[in-house]
Protein backbone atom coordinates (compact mmCIF):
# COMPACT_ATOMS: atom_id res chain seq x y z
CA UNK A 1 0.00 0.00 0.00
CA UNK A 2 1.33 3.44 -0.91
CA UNK A 3 1.81 5.74 2.06
CA UNK A 4 2.97 9.22 2.94
CA UNK A 5 4.89 10.29 6.01
CA UNK A 6 3.76 12.75 8.68
CA UNK A 7 6.96 13.66 10.47
CA UNK A 8 9.10 10.67 11.39
CA UNK A 9 6.46 8.78 13.35
CA UNK A 10 3.48 8.24 11.10
CA UNK A 11 2.98 6.49 7.74
CA UNK A 12 -0.52 6.91 6.36
CA UNK A 13 -2.54 6.37 3.21
CA UNK A 14 -2.32 9.47 0.95
CA UNK A 15 -5.99 10.34 1.55
CA UNK A 16 -7.33 10.32 5.10
CA UNK A 17 -10.87 10.71 6.38
CA UNK A 18 -12.14 13.81 8.16
CA UNK A 19 -14.85 12.57 10.49
CA UNK A 20 -16.33 15.81 11.85
CA UNK A 21 -19.40 15.82 9.61
CA UNK A 22 -20.53 12.46 10.92
CA UNK A 23 -21.39 14.05 14.27
CA UNK A 24 -21.05 17.81 14.08
CA UNK A 25 -21.62 21.04 12.14
CA UNK A 26 -22.85 19.48 8.87
CA UNK A 27 -25.98 17.83 10.21
CA UNK A 28 -24.51 14.51 11.36
CA UNK A 29 -25.84 11.07 10.41
CA UNK A 30 -27.15 7.87 11.94
CA UNK A 31 -24.51 6.01 13.93
CA UNK A 32 -24.96 2.77 11.98
CA UNK A 33 -24.35 4.59 8.69
CA UNK A 34 -21.29 6.35 10.08
CA UNK A 35 -19.82 3.09 11.33
CA UNK A 36 -20.47 1.44 7.97
CA UNK A 37 -18.56 4.24 6.24
CA UNK A 38 -15.68 4.00 8.71
CA UNK A 39 -15.45 0.23 8.25
CA UNK A 40 -15.50 0.62 4.47
CA UNK A 41 -12.66 3.14 4.74
CA UNK A 42 -10.52 0.57 6.54
CA UNK A 43 -11.41 -2.07 3.94
CA UNK A 44 -10.25 0.27 1.15
CA UNK A 45 -6.94 0.92 2.89
CA UNK A 46 -7.57 4.27 4.56
CA UNK A 47 -5.75 4.26 7.88
CA UNK A 48 -5.79 7.93 8.93
CA UNK A 49 -8.86 9.24 10.77
CA UNK A 50 -9.30 12.79 12.04
CA UNK A 51 -11.51 13.85 14.94
CA UNK A 52 -11.54 16.33 17.86
CA UNK A 53 -13.03 16.66 21.33
CA UNK A 54 -15.19 19.56 20.15
CA UNK A 55 -16.88 17.55 17.39
CA UNK A 56 -20.23 16.87 18.99
CA UNK A 57 -18.83 17.90 21.42
CA UNK A 58 -17.29 14.55 22.36
CA UNK A 59 -19.63 12.42 20.23
CA UNK A 60 -17.25 12.01 17.31
CA UNK A 61 -14.44 10.64 19.46
CA UNK A 62 -16.85 8.15 21.01
CA UNK A 63 -18.01 7.11 17.52
CA UNK A 64 -14.45 6.49 16.32
CA UNK A 65 -13.56 4.60 19.48
CA UNK A 66 -16.50 2.29 18.95
CA UNK A 67 -16.10 1.84 15.19
CA UNK A 68 -12.32 1.36 15.09
CA UNK A 69 -11.83 -0.72 18.24
CA UNK A 70 -11.44 -4.00 16.35
CA UNK A 71 -8.82 -2.54 13.98
CA UNK A 72 -7.07 -0.20 16.39
CA UNK A 73 -3.63 -1.61 15.59
CA UNK A 74 -4.13 -0.89 11.87
CA UNK A 75 -5.22 2.75 12.04
CA UNK A 76 -3.82 6.17 12.94
CA UNK A 77 -6.21 8.33 14.93
CA UNK A 78 -5.71 12.08 15.23
CA UNK A 79 -7.64 14.20 17.69
CA UNK A 80 -7.44 17.79 18.85
CA UNK A 81 -7.71 19.93 21.98
CA UNK A 82 -7.81 23.65 22.51
CA UNK A 83 -11.36 24.95 22.84
CA UNK A 84 -13.30 25.86 25.93
CA UNK A 85 -16.46 23.77 25.92
CA UNK A 86 -19.50 24.92 27.88
CA UNK A 87 -21.53 22.52 30.01
CA UNK A 88 -24.80 23.87 28.63
CA UNK A 89 -26.03 24.24 25.07
CA UNK A 90 -25.82 22.05 21.99
CA UNK A 91 -23.36 21.50 19.17
CA UNK A 92 -21.29 24.39 18.00
CA UNK A 93 -22.94 26.75 20.52
CA UNK A 94 -20.94 25.06 23.28
CA UNK A 95 -17.65 26.38 21.89
CA UNK A 96 -16.53 29.36 23.98
CA UNK A 97 -13.08 30.51 22.94
CA UNK A 98 -9.74 28.77 23.25
CA UNK A 99 -7.80 27.23 26.12
CA UNK A 100 -4.34 25.75 25.71
CA UNK A 101 -3.11 26.02 29.28
CA UNK A 102 -0.85 23.05 30.08
CA UNK A 103 -3.26 21.68 32.67
CA UNK A 104 -6.09 21.81 30.13
CA UNK A 105 -3.96 20.09 27.49
CA UNK A 106 -3.37 17.16 29.82
CA UNK A 107 -6.95 16.95 31.09
CA UNK A 108 -8.34 16.83 27.57
CA UNK A 109 -5.86 14.13 26.57
CA UNK A 110 -7.00 11.90 29.41
CA UNK A 111 -10.64 12.42 28.49
CA UNK A 112 -9.99 11.82 24.78
CA UNK A 113 -8.12 8.59 25.53
CA UNK A 114 -11.17 7.30 27.41
CA UNK A 115 -13.64 8.32 24.71
CA UNK A 116 -11.49 6.77 21.98
CA UNK A 117 -11.05 3.61 24.03
CA UNK A 118 -7.31 3.55 23.50
CA UNK A 119 -4.12 3.90 25.51
CA UNK A 120 -2.37 6.19 23.03
CA UNK A 121 -3.37 9.04 20.73
CA UNK A 122 -1.44 8.70 17.49
CA UNK A 123 -1.49 12.40 16.59
CA UNK A 124 -2.46 15.07 19.10
CA UNK A 125 -3.13 18.51 17.64
CA UNK A 126 -3.58 21.92 19.18
CA UNK A 127 -6.85 22.85 17.45
CA UNK A 128 -6.26 26.60 17.47
CA UNK A 129 -3.32 28.61 18.76
CA UNK A 130 -4.14 30.28 22.10
CA UNK A 131 -2.89 33.90 22.08
CA UNK A 132 -2.88 33.93 25.87
CA UNK A 133 -0.55 30.95 26.34
CA UNK A 134 3.00 30.82 24.94
CA UNK A 135 3.23 28.06 22.37
CA UNK A 136 6.31 26.79 24.21
CA UNK A 137 4.20 26.11 27.30
CA UNK A 138 1.49 24.32 25.35
CA UNK A 139 3.91 22.16 23.36
CA UNK A 140 5.84 21.48 26.54
CA UNK A 141 2.72 19.90 28.02
CA UNK A 142 2.11 17.96 24.81
CA UNK A 143 5.72 16.72 24.93
CA UNK A 144 5.21 15.44 28.47
CA UNK A 145 2.28 13.38 27.21
CA UNK A 146 4.53 11.97 24.50
CA UNK A 147 7.20 11.05 27.04
CA UNK A 148 4.53 9.32 29.12
CA UNK A 149 3.53 7.23 26.10
CA UNK A 150 0.03 8.71 25.89
CA UNK A 151 0.70 10.49 22.59
CA UNK A 152 2.82 9.32 19.64
CA UNK A 153 3.16 12.52 17.61
CA UNK A 154 2.33 16.22 17.97
CA UNK A 155 0.49 18.54 15.60
CA UNK A 156 -0.74 22.11 15.22
CA UNK A 157 -3.78 23.44 13.39
CA UNK A 158 -4.05 26.82 11.65
CA UNK A 159 -0.66 27.89 12.99
CA UNK A 160 1.60 30.47 11.36
CA UNK A 161 5.10 29.67 10.10
CA UNK A 162 6.64 31.53 13.04
CA UNK A 163 4.54 29.60 15.55
CA UNK A 164 5.43 26.29 13.91
CA UNK A 165 9.14 27.08 14.24
CA UNK A 166 8.80 27.98 17.91
CA UNK A 167 6.79 24.83 18.61
CA UNK A 168 9.20 22.58 16.73
CA UNK A 169 12.09 23.93 18.78
CA UNK A 170 10.43 22.52 21.91
CA UNK A 171 9.44 19.13 20.47
CA UNK A 172 9.29 17.83 16.88
CA UNK A 173 5.99 18.66 15.22
CA UNK A 174 4.83 15.86 12.92
CA UNK A 175 1.87 17.52 11.19
CA UNK A 176 0.31 20.91 10.57
CA UNK A 177 -3.37 21.00 9.68
CA UNK A 178 -4.95 23.96 7.91
CA UNK A 179 -7.68 24.60 5.39
CA UNK A 180 -6.28 24.15 1.88
CA UNK A 181 -7.87 23.56 -1.48
CA UNK A 182 -7.94 24.86 -5.04
CA UNK A 183 -9.52 28.07 -3.81
CA UNK A 184 -8.00 28.42 -0.33
CA UNK A 185 -4.22 28.53 -0.64
CA UNK A 186 -2.95 30.64 2.27
CA UNK A 187 -0.48 27.94 3.48
CA UNK A 188 1.47 28.22 0.22
CA UNK A 189 2.82 31.63 1.29
CA UNK A 190 5.03 30.47 4.18
CA UNK A 191 3.75 27.31 5.89
CA UNK A 192 4.62 24.92 3.07
CA UNK A 193 8.26 26.05 3.08
CA UNK A 194 8.55 25.52 6.85
CA UNK A 195 6.98 22.07 6.61
CA UNK A 196 9.38 21.03 3.86
CA UNK A 197 12.38 22.42 5.74
CA UNK A 198 11.54 20.78 9.06
CA UNK A 199 10.16 17.50 7.72
CA UNK A 200 6.61 18.19 8.87
CA UNK A 201 3.58 16.70 7.13
CA UNK A 202 0.80 19.00 5.98
CA UNK A 203 -2.82 17.90 6.41
CA UNK A 204 -5.37 19.94 4.42
CA UNK A 205 -8.84 19.99 5.89
CA UNK A 206 -11.78 20.98 3.67
CA UNK A 207 -9.80 20.12 0.51
CA UNK A 208 -13.13 20.09 -1.34
CA UNK A 209 -14.13 23.58 -0.23
CA UNK A 210 -16.52 22.18 2.38
CA UNK A 211 -18.35 20.39 -0.41
CA UNK A 212 -18.64 23.24 -2.91
CA UNK A 213 -15.94 21.82 -5.18
CA UNK A 214 -17.93 18.61 -5.61
CA UNK A 215 -20.47 20.49 -7.73
CA UNK A 216 -23.35 18.98 -5.76
CA UNK A 217 -24.27 22.04 -3.67
CA UNK A 218 -25.78 24.81 -5.80
CA UNK A 219 -27.87 26.77 -3.30
CA UNK A 220 -27.95 27.27 0.50
CA UNK A 221 -31.30 25.44 0.53
CA UNK A 222 -29.44 22.25 -0.35
CA UNK A 223 -28.10 22.21 3.21
CA UNK A 224 -30.09 21.20 6.28
CA UNK A 225 -31.36 24.00 8.48
CA UNK A 226 -28.85 23.25 11.23
CA UNK A 227 -25.85 23.02 8.88
CA UNK A 228 -23.12 25.34 10.15
CA UNK A 229 -21.99 26.13 6.60
CA UNK A 230 -25.08 28.29 6.09
CA UNK A 231 -23.31 31.01 8.08
CA UNK A 232 -20.11 31.02 6.01
CA UNK A 233 -19.51 33.73 3.39
CA UNK A 234 -19.07 31.33 0.47
CA UNK A 235 -22.38 29.64 1.26
CA UNK A 236 -24.46 32.78 0.90
CA UNK A 237 -26.77 32.75 -2.11
CA UNK A 238 -25.04 35.57 -3.98
CA UNK A 239 -21.58 34.07 -3.45
CA UNK A 240 -22.72 30.62 -4.49
CA UNK A 241 -24.26 32.03 -7.65
CA UNK A 242 -21.05 33.88 -8.51
CA UNK A 243 -18.85 30.87 -7.72
CA UNK A 244 -20.95 28.56 -9.88
CA UNK A 245 -18.81 29.65 -12.83
CA UNK A 246 -15.66 28.47 -11.05
CA UNK A 247 -17.26 25.15 -10.16
CA UNK A 248 -18.44 24.73 -13.75
CA UNK A 249 -14.84 25.16 -14.90
CA UNK A 250 -13.74 22.40 -12.55
CA UNK A 251 -16.53 20.14 -13.76
CA UNK A 252 -15.45 20.69 -17.37
CA UNK A 253 -11.82 19.89 -16.61
CA UNK A 254 -12.84 16.79 -14.63
CA UNK A 255 -15.04 15.52 -17.46
CA UNK A 256 -12.13 15.89 -19.88
CA UNK A 257 -10.00 13.81 -17.52
CA UNK A 258 -12.73 11.22 -17.02
CA UNK A 259 -13.00 11.77 -13.24
CA UNK A 260 -15.35 13.57 -10.87
CA UNK A 261 -14.91 17.17 -9.79
CA UNK A 262 -14.07 16.03 -6.27
CA UNK A 263 -11.44 13.60 -7.54
CA UNK A 264 -9.74 16.22 -9.70
CA UNK A 265 -9.73 18.73 -6.83
CA UNK A 266 -8.15 16.15 -4.51
CA UNK A 267 -5.66 15.01 -7.11
CA UNK A 268 -4.52 18.62 -7.55
CA UNK A 269 -3.97 18.93 -3.79
CA UNK A 270 -2.05 15.65 -3.67
CA UNK A 271 0.23 16.82 -6.47
CA UNK A 272 1.37 19.85 -4.47
CA UNK A 273 3.86 17.67 -2.59
CA UNK A 274 4.39 14.21 -1.13
CA UNK A 275 4.30 15.67 2.39
CA UNK A 276 0.60 16.46 1.94
CA UNK A 277 -2.22 14.19 3.19
CA UNK A 278 -5.71 15.67 2.68
CA UNK A 279 -8.61 14.61 4.90
CA UNK A 280 -11.85 15.12 2.97
CA UNK A 281 -14.99 14.34 4.86
CA UNK A 282 -17.38 11.67 3.60
CA UNK A 283 -20.58 10.43 5.16
CA UNK A 284 -21.63 8.26 2.24
CA UNK A 285 -19.65 5.22 1.15
CA UNK A 286 -19.75 6.14 -2.54
CA UNK A 287 -18.19 9.54 -1.78
CA UNK A 288 -15.55 7.88 0.37
CA UNK A 289 -14.67 5.49 -2.45
CA UNK A 290 -14.47 8.32 -4.99
CA UNK A 291 -12.28 10.45 -2.75
CA UNK A 292 -9.91 7.61 -1.97
CA UNK A 293 -9.51 6.78 -5.66
CA UNK A 294 -8.11 10.27 -6.23
CA UNK A 295 -4.79 8.99 -4.88
CA UNK A 296 -4.38 7.03 -8.11
CA UNK A 297 -4.97 9.93 -10.52
CA UNK A 298 -1.83 11.09 -12.31
CA UNK A 299 -1.53 14.71 -13.43
CA UNK A 300 1.26 16.19 -15.50
CA UNK A 301 2.98 19.37 -14.35
CA UNK A 302 1.17 21.20 -17.13
CA UNK A 303 -2.21 19.86 -15.96
CA UNK A 304 -1.51 20.84 -12.36
CA UNK A 305 -0.60 24.36 -13.45
CA UNK A 306 -3.61 24.70 -15.74
CA UNK A 307 -6.06 23.51 -13.09
CA UNK A 308 -4.51 25.81 -10.50
CA UNK A 309 -4.76 28.81 -12.80
CA UNK A 310 -8.33 28.06 -13.84
CA UNK A 311 -9.54 27.87 -10.24
CA UNK A 312 -7.26 30.36 -8.51
CA UNK A 313 -8.56 31.96 -5.30
CA UNK A 314 -8.79 35.42 -6.91
CA UNK A 315 -11.70 34.09 -8.96
CA UNK A 316 -13.65 33.08 -5.85
CA UNK A 317 -16.24 35.27 -4.14
CA UNK A 318 -16.36 35.21 -0.33
CA UNK A 319 -13.86 34.54 2.43
CA UNK A 320 -13.39 31.05 3.81
CA UNK A 321 -14.67 31.95 7.28
CA UNK A 322 -16.76 34.65 8.90
CA UNK A 323 -14.91 37.17 11.05
CA UNK A 324 -15.49 35.21 14.27
CA UNK A 325 -13.75 32.12 12.89
CA UNK A 326 -11.01 34.07 11.13
CA UNK A 327 -10.09 35.67 14.46
CA UNK A 328 -9.02 32.22 15.69
CA UNK A 329 -6.55 31.69 12.83
CA UNK A 330 -2.96 32.30 13.91
CA UNK A 331 -1.58 34.99 11.60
Amino acid sequence: MQTRKLGTELNVYPVGLGCMGMSFAYGGQAEADAIATLHRAVDIGVNFFDTAEVYGPFENEILLGKALKSVRDKVTIATKFGFKILEEGTGIDRMAGVDSRPEHVKAVAEASLKRLGTDVIDLYYQHRVDPNVPIEDTVGAMAELAREGKVRALGLSEASAATIRRAHAVHPISAVQSEYSLWTRDPEDEVFAVCRELGIGFVPYSPLGRGLLTGTIAKPEALSGDDWRRGLPRFQADAMAANAKVVATLEKLAAEKGVTSAQLALAWVLHQGDFIVPIPGARKIRHLEQNTAAAGIALSAAEVAAIGDALSPDKVVGRRYAEKELALVNG
